[in-house]
This record gives C-alpha cells, sequence and structure tokens, in this order.
C-alpha cells in the first residue's frame, strides 16, 4: 500500500475501497464508499481503519486491516478540514446532514 495514501487515511475522510473478491474461479472488485470512523495502530502490522456507509437506510461498517492483501486500492474521495476527535464513534447516532455539517463538507 502507498504510503501517500495511508496517511490521508484519517478520521472523516472520505474513502472508496475496493476490495478483491472470489466467487469460485473467478475473481472481481468490489467498491465500498464512506467515511473513515477510526483508524488504529499506526502503521503496525495489525494497523485498521473503520468505514461506514449507509446502504439502503441501513448503517454498514467494515474493518479493514491496511496490510490485507484483499485490498486492491484505495481512493480518498475528500479530506476533512478539521475533526476535533482521533474516533468519530457518535456518527452513528446522527443523520447525514449532521455528519456533513459536522464535516463541514
Amino acid at each position: 500500500m502507498n504510503k501517500e495514501v495511508l496517511v490521508k487515511i484519517k478520521p472523516g475522510a472520505k474513502v472508496k475501497v475496493w476490495e478483491k473478491i472470489k466467487e469460485g474461479d473467478k475473481e472481481r472488485q468490489s467498491a465500498f464508499q464512506g467515511i473513515v470512523l477510526a483508524r488504529k495502530h499506526g502503521l503496525e502490522l495489525g494497523a485498521t481503519f473503520t468505514v461506514r456507509a449507509v446502504l439502503s437506510e441501513v448503517g454498514v461498517e467494515k474493518v479493514y486491516p491496511i496490510n490485507s492483501p484483499l485490498i486492491a486500492k484505495i481512493e480518498v474521495l475528500s479530506s476533512p478540514k478539521k475533526v476535533h476527535r482521533s474516533k468519530l464513534y457518535y456518527f452513528r447516532d446522527l443523520s447525514k446532514k449532521k455528519v456533513r455539517e459536522k464535516l463541514k463538507i
């Protein structure tokens, strides 16, 4: 994984994660787009980041290991101007409109 991209993955950033999915003998890529809620353990081997999206009015969260071979690529779509917390778990209880206001998007 590219170091420049890893530095940009921080709480509040909107990212699109392309993951490799194996179905039988075929392999395809699927995109998951959402907001990064947390980043844990820096750049260590066990480092992870949590991405949250609302799909069909249901909140979905995925935890991705940074060094996973199943991640094809990560696109950072936008980065927040300023976030006052390192973990944004309180976004789970807010609406999309309130989240945009908090991040000043």
